[in-house]
């Protein structure tokens, strides 16, 4: 005879673990079930280790920069096998913490695959397990292309694996993982080039960020190939290896190459057929606006879905979840308007809102009215290096909403967050021109817009 649970969670990542203990929280018997290591992408392979390889790069610009403020420095070597140490015992440390959260919230913790037998039971190890609602929570995977001689290359996965620093390293993407290796690498050290397939990474993004973020990174040194498809990459007699392009070039001399070119459901081996639950041409599973499937009692959340692949919205929208289903909340759900994100691209980006393009796309041309500013941080007022900081407001209406803020220079991953909460209540350009401004600092100029 089967298990019985309120409440089933296919998937130990972010937007998981929050749906299971929110669900825990209000009375639910609640497990999760997790192939792999608890805490998902993020906490493993994703934004948890990148951040901290982000931070020693960080540290390697500022070391760069102390000799212009009068410390003198003998700078040997970055040992790479250091900080990954230092890394890995930190996500050894938070994978204990995650287990233990389960246990305190009164969430069961399954190990092991789970596979659908009809859409409200689950077999694992053998065992079934039923209950009214499931959620898939499986998360993505990088992708690699379909071209001879992929195997040689290694994904984001195998790049938190590397025990040595690459020296000379082909980035293959024009997404967000794309740039922030590269921009993290290069600084850390590593000779970098960028292929990409079309004219600039970044293209979802606010044309002003993304054409200043290259201008910046090719100033610091990455080699930014655009226009090229990759057709196959080779292993050359010294152990290198180059790839070759539709353009009939050879690009060698590598001793990494890294796909960075997309991410894709975790869906296989599921059996999602026996459930009934559909996914679509891009093998995403389709969701409502709550987290619904096509099948009753069976939803979906975070990478899985396609839709804004990033961590706080998975457990926004697992939180939200748990509360419509076992917390006497039938209306909550996550809203997907004016969410903010950052990249951690050297230097990074924060933004939320829409773009300057598509407002006017959106809302018509005469309605749109945008303010923008070019500055150098005064932390580099005094040193050799000076990476511009630049921030753009968009704003539609008579009254000057703010419908888009985006910001790429020093520190912009930690002003955005504060600004995310103005734009989401609906702040106009006045009610920033109407706040004083925290001088000195980069985030003033917020406020300081003409």
């Amino acid at each position: 005879m089967a298990k019985q649970y309120d409440f089933l969670v296919i998937g130990g990542g972010s937007g998981g673990i929050a749906a299971a203990k929110r669900a825990a929280g209000h009375g639910a018997k609640t497990a999760v079930i997790e192939a792999g290591r608890i805490g998902g992408t993020c906490v493993n392979r994703g934004c948890v280790p990148k951040k901290v390889m982000w931070n020693a790069a960080l540290i390697a610009d500022v070391l760069h920069d102390a000799k212009d403020y009068g410390f003198e420095l003998e700078l040997e070597r970055f040992d790479w096998s250091t900080i990954k140490q230092a890394r890995d015992a930190y996500i050894s440390r938070l994978n204990k913490i995650y287990h233990r959260g389960l246990e305190v919230s009164g969430v069961e913790e399954i190990g092991g695959v789970a596979v659908f037998q009809d859409p409200h039971t689950i077999v694992v190890n053998g065992e079934a397990l039923t209950a009214e609602h499931i959620l898939i929570a499986t998360g993505s995977h990088p992708d690699v292309p379909d071209v001879a001689g992929a195997e040689l290359g290694i994904t984001s996965d195998g790049f938190f694996e590397l025990e040595t620093q690459p020296q000379r390293v082909l980035v293959v993407g024009a997404g967000y993982i794309a740039v922030e290796f590269s921009g993290l690498l290069n600084a850390l050290g590593s000779e970098v080039c960028m292929l990409l397939r079309g004219e600039a990474f970044l293209r979802r993004f606010d044309s002003t960020l993304r054409e200043t973020l290259m201008e910046q990174m090719q100033e610091a040194g990455v080699s930014i190939v655009a226009f090229r498809q990759l057709q196959r990459v080779q292993e050359n007699g010294n152990g290198t290896l180059g790839v070759h392009t539709d353009s009939g070039e050879t690009i060698a001399g590598f001793d990494r190459l890294i796909w960075a070119i997309g991410r894709s459901a975790n869906t296989a081996g599921l059996q999602l057929a026996r459930s009934g639950v559909v996914t679509n041409a891009q093998g995403d599973i389709e969701v409502d606006e709550y987290q619904n499937t096509n099948v009753p009692g069976i939803y979906a959340v975070g990478d899985v879905t396609g839709r804004w692949m990033l961590t706080p919205v998975a457990i926004a929208a697992g939180r939200r979840l748990g509360d419509r289903l076992f917390g006497g909340q039938p209306q909550a759900r996550l809203e997907y308007e004016n969410i903010p994100t950052v990249i951690f691209s050297h230097p990074p980006i924060g933004t939320v809102g829409i773009s300057e393009d598509d407002a006017r796309e959106l809302y018509g041309q005469g309605s749109v009215k945008v303010y923008q500013t070019r500055f150098t941080n005064m932390f580099h007022a005094v040193t050799k290096r000076k990476p511009a900081t630049v921030m753009k407001l968009v704003t539609v209406g008579t009254q000057e909403k703010i419908v888009g803020c985006h910001v790429i220079g020093a520190q912009a991953d930690e002003m955005i967050q504060g600004l995310a909460v103005a734009v989401k209540m609906g702040a106009t350009k006045r009610d920033l021109d109407n706040t004083v401004a925290i001088h000195p600092t980069s985030a003033e100029e917020l406020v300081l817009m003409r």
